[in-house]
């Protein structure tokens, strides 16, 4: 007589933020408990050490945090995980490597995960869609990512016919959004960031910064005042790229790659 594993353990999923700000991660865990990945999955977060940036705020923190994240990933048995969301919403090579480093394991970044989602729900009803962040880099930077990740060379045509609307930056740091700002600064920035991307005609807006977990009701509240109440709460669509990300790593393991372990 042998035995065969038929249904494998739970899925492990870790949520990595390559930042050092501890805060921040913890300001994922209302996000992270508001997603149904039902009793076979476990959810566990990491937050990257000192020596790496606090914000990544443009292209040398994310190369600083890179190394810090990659380093520390590798040292704590990295083959233990099912499925891996870097939560930084940039180009961040970190999804490249693991990905590659792991193939059997499910693994994406908020920033892939949320344009995913994005061009998903707009693209059933032909509505734009666009980007809130925090800082000027991002614009440039984010807007030549959406082109790269969906096929394009170059800046995406940002015409009137084009999907994507672009990017508009708040003027804040990811750090921002949960301590060393006013609340009611950070409401504002916002709200006019909001503003301008309804202008443009979007009806899915992108929350593009893990800093931002938690303020889809700052940007409701903003379309609220411009478009109605039934239309920010019924028909905008707010993309939280951590929830995004998480329900496609689910889905991702439960339908292509789901496989039993050993050793665990």
């Amino acid at each position: 007589m042998s035995f065969k594993l038929v249904r494998p353990k739970p899925t492990r999923i870790l949520v990595l933020n390559p930042n050092s700000s501890q805060s921040m991660t913890d300001g994922l865990e209302p996000i992270i408990n508001s997603v149904d990945l039902g009793p076979s999955a476990e959810v566990h977060t990491f937050t990257a050490p000192k020596s790496s940036p606090a914000s990544i705020n443009d292209d040398e923190d994310i190369e600083a945090s890179y190394n810090v994240a990659w380093t520390n990933f590798m040292n704590h048995d990295p083959e233990q995980w099912d499925c891996v969301l870097v939560a930084c919403f940039s180009v961040h090579p970190l999804v490249k490597t693991i990905g590659s480093a792991y193939p059997e394991a499910a693994v994406t970044g908020i920033f892939e995960a949320s344009v995913l989602a994005a061009t998903s729900l707009t693209g059933r009803t032909g509505d734009k869609w666009g980007i809130i962040t925090t800082g000027k880099f991002w614009e440039e930077h984010l807007t030549r990512g959406v082109a790269e990740y969906l096929g394009g060379k170059g800046a995406p045509n940002l015409g009137p016919n084009s999907p994507f609307a672009g990017v508009e930056s708040t003027g804040l740091n990811a750090s921002d959004f949960h301590h060393g700002v006013d609340p009611a600064v950070v409401t504002q920035k916002i709200r006019e960031a909001t503003l301008r991307l309804l202008e443009k005609g979007v009806g899915c807006i992108v929350m593009g910064c893990a800093g931002m977990a938690g303020l889809e009701e700052t940007i409701r509240s903003a379309a609220c005042e411009e478009k109605g109440e039934r239309w920010a709460y019924e028909t905008l669509h707010v993309v939280d790229g951590v929830r995004a990300g998480l329900v496609q790593v689910d889905q991702m393991i439960k339908d292509y790659k789901l496989r039993p372990r050993q050793g665990r």
